[in-house]
């Protein structure tokens, strides 16, 4: 039963479960905040959804960018380079991100009839991002439940895995990964440097996925 919404960017880890929970997935949505990597990853999100299939709306979120700060909003030069759980990391927030974007995705849901709202946060984002972690997203669907007269609630079942085990779920799936983005930095090319670049090499690797990402530093 074609019972969700989705809220996927365009990244391994959004397309990785669009394509895993398609039978029930009747609507996506992706956000563009005004990233540095916005204009990567959104086309990437259309692309998938197409193939699938699925409705596939784009919602502007510009004041994020206006209001915000996060070195993920401020320029290449402004993202740090290093591996993803590094403290300089911590810069790359962009507060409260998931719980604008799961209050919006509940409306949305809430006004097509439809009960739950997917999101891909995993394992790996808890030691940078709190909004990513099991505790925010058991609260934030608690919320939503109480709030919605449907009573709609969060699935979030890559939030206690890696992006590693993420891979591997895309693997079996056959998902080219070379049709996704990572890099926060958005340039024409993946540097190759970033945490998310950094990530994304470690998760591929591990994964037994040949990486064909093309990388300015491989």
């Amino acid at each position: 039963m074609k019972d969700s919404l989705i809220i996927v960017s365009g990244g391994m880890d959004s397309i990785t479960m669009l394509y895993e929970y398609a039978d029930q997935i009747a609507m996506a949505i992706t956000f563009d905040y005004g990233a540095n990597h916005s204009a990567n990853e959104i086309p990437f999100a259309k692309i998938h959804c197409e193939r699938l299939g699925i409705k596939h709306l784009i919602i502007p979120l510009d004041f994020m960018h206006q209001y915000f700060k996060s070195s993920l909003l401020s320029g290449a030069d402004a993202i740090p380079e290093g591996h993803y759980e590094d403290e300089n990391m911590k810069s790359t927030v962009v507060p409260f991100r998931n719980g604008i974007m799961l209050s919006i995705a509940c409306g949305v849901a809430e006004s097509n009839g439809l009960k739950k709202v997917l999101i891909a946060n995993h394992g790996g984002d808890h030691a940078i991002y709190p909004d990513c972690r099991p505790e925010f997203i058991n609260a934030m669907s608690s919320a939503m439940e109480n709030g919605t007269y449907d009573h709609i609630r969060i699935v979030a079942p890559y939030t206690e895995i890696s992006k590693t085990d993420i891979a591997r779920h895309g693997k079996k799936l056959g998902i080219n990964y070379a049709e996704t983005w990572s890099c926060y930095k958005g340039g024409e090319k993946h540097c190759g440097v970033c945490g998310t670049c950094t990530e994304r090499k470690e998760a591929l690797a591990q994964a037994g996925i040949e990486d064909t990402t093309e990388y300015i530093i491989p």
